[in-house]
């Protein structure tokens, strides 16, 4: 039987062995090989198990920067995908883009090696690590990447040189750092993927929970189903869970937790606890955002920030006195982020003033409210933005951080089926803006066959009627990608401010931008 036939009846899933049935362990699984060993989730985990001594090896479609360190590391990756790669390999994993009839995955079921996903090897890696995981439709990679620079920056003992496993990389002082680290500390930092129902696998210290707003409903089917993920993963903390109670979806986990996990849980908000009511017992964080948040406790100065205010904390976290946070990274919503990150690192044993010394540091996680550069008087930033909310949160520290300038936007709207169900809620948050290009939609892992009727234009159909200021012109379509980025960028003025937004390629665009403004900057000295 030939490896194609074979494969059309292979269902990818995870697979044990019979020595399984006892405690698998990372000393136990031998052999293993990672398919797509240079992905941003894979590198990290192929990093860690290497460090404690693992004999791991894996393979890639090209040699990227992330395999090259790893080959640097002295792990073996083959460029290109065979049947071959996995002989005498006692362990595969794989990750959600892997398809069955993977030749790897074929040999692999054939030859009888353990299948793993790579949720399963991140839970694994949990259970001897003080664990902290990021769940929700939007914050994860920034929580995630602040949670991990306020213990790398600020903890001490067990707590400094954490692990981590953030989905994009971290903005520091001399440019972007690594989303992946493979520390010698006590604490595992690691994104909670929901899409597929993988954190069901986690049973973290503390659970952070950014919001529930139900998406992903390919996989859970209602609304109802994904909120009840959510509460399900919070009863798997063995420790605490954090939940903004800003959020409507997160505050319904939290009523709906039973008693015991809810006295564990630390609830944060914008609003005081007399105006959001009923939290379960938990515990409560204000974020009192018009409070005037003096430079104490050694902060970042208030003159360096763009978002400050004072945290309200309970003496159960160990907190002395009202806590003062100063960001340099803009928004509410970055706020909230930045109040989870902390009261994270208050539960592993941080003392809260610390923590909020450094987040003041923190500069951001990559593609989020990045500054590329600036020409001709006009800024441009790119913002990894593919949801409405982030979007509309995204516009909205916009304004707070320029509130004197124009707004101009260039939109790549992330899978056709994204498109087509968020169309009206995508053009009621671009409208924030003052100009707005909608370009090609990024397909990722979508055929536009089986959405013959979506593109960037039904966006633009879709802010028919939505008040706008001008009411006409603001929105357009535009679907090759690299005129619309020249098209905005001739227009611009200075003091504009432009953003590229989008999960996709469009971050190649805030460049052209950039060479057409300094172009046209040139052209008329």
């Amino acid at each position: 039987m030939s490896d194609c036939a074979c494969s059309k009846s292979i269902v990818l899933e995870p697979t044990s062995r019979p020595e399984d049935a006892e405690t698998l362990t990372v000393q136990t699984l031998g052999r293993t090989h990672f398919i797509g060993i240079g992905g941003a989730g894979m590198s990290v985990l192929a990093e860690i198990l290497h460090e404690r001594g693992v004999e791991v090896q894996g393979s890639d479609r090209e040699l990227g920067p992330k395999a090259r360190r790893l080959q640097s590391l002295g792990i073996t990756v083959f460029v290109g995908q065979q049947a071959r790669n996995v002989e005498g390999v006692d362990t595969v994993v794989w990750s959600s883009a892997i398809k069955p009839d993977n030749p790897e995955i074929v040999a692999a079921v054939k030859a009888g090696a353990r299948l793993m996903h790579r949720s399963d090897v991140l839970a694994l890696l949990m259970t001897s690590a003080r664990a902290v995981t990021v769940a929700g439709a939007h914050g994860k990679t920034t929580t995630s990447a602040m949670i991990a620079h306020i213990l790398v920056h600020g903890g001490k003992g067990e707590l400094a040189d954490p692990s981590y496993a953030i989905g994009g990389s971290i903005q520091g002082p001399d440019g972007p750092v690594d989303g992946g680290h493979a520390g010698k500390g006590a604490v595992l930092v690691a994104e909670a993927d929901e899409s597929d129902g993988s954190f069901a696998k986690y049973h973290p210290e503390v659970a952070v929970i950014t919001n529930v707003e139900a998406e992903h409903l390919d996989h859970y089917g209602t609304a109802e189903a994904y909120r009840q993920a959510f509460v399900d993963h919070a009863h798997h903390a063995t420790g605490h869970v954090v939940l903004c109670a800003d959020d409507e979806g997160a505050l319904s986990v939290l009523r709906s937790m039973d008693a015991d996990a809810a006295s564990r849980a630390v609830a944060y908000s914008t609003h005081t606890l007399d105006e959001i009511g009923d939290v379960n017992g938990a515990m409560f964080v204000h974020i009192d955002h018009e409070a005037e948040a003096s430079a104490g406790h050694g902060n970042a100065a208030a003159s360096d920030a763009v978002e400050s205010f004072i945290l309200h904390m309970p003496e159960s976290l160990h907190a002395a006195g009202d806590i003062p946070v100063h960001l340099r990274i803009p928004g509410i919503h970055n706020a909230r982020n930045a109040t989870a990150a902390i009261i994270a690192a208050a539960l592993l044993g941080m003392d809260p003033a610390d923590a909020a010394k450094a987040a003041g540091a923190f500069r951001g996680a990559a593609r989020r409210f990045e500054i590329r550069g600036e020409a001709a008087g006009v800024t441009v930033v790119d913002d990894y933005a593919h949801h409405p909310t982030e979007i509309a949160a995204m516009l909205d520290a916009a304004r707070r951080r320029f509130p004197e300038s124009t707004i101009r936007v260039l939109f790549q709207p992330h899978l056709f089926s994204r498109t087509k169900f968020f169309a009206h809620d995508f053009a009621e948050a671009l409208s924030k803006a003052d100009d707005v290009i909608v370009t090609c939609i990024f397909p990722a892992r979508e055929r536009q066959a089986d959405y013959p009727d979506i593109s960037s234009r039904t966006v633009v159909d879709a802010a028919a009627g939505i008040a706008h200021d001008p009411s006409d012109g603001w929105i357009e379509s535009v679907p090759d990608m690299c005129q619309a980025a020249k098209m905005l960028a001739m227009r611009c003025k200075p003091g504009d401010v432009m953003f590229t937004v989008g999960a996709g390629d469009i971050t190649d665009m805030a460049d052209v931008m950039l060479c057409v403004l300094k172009t046209r900057a040139e052209d008329q000295q």
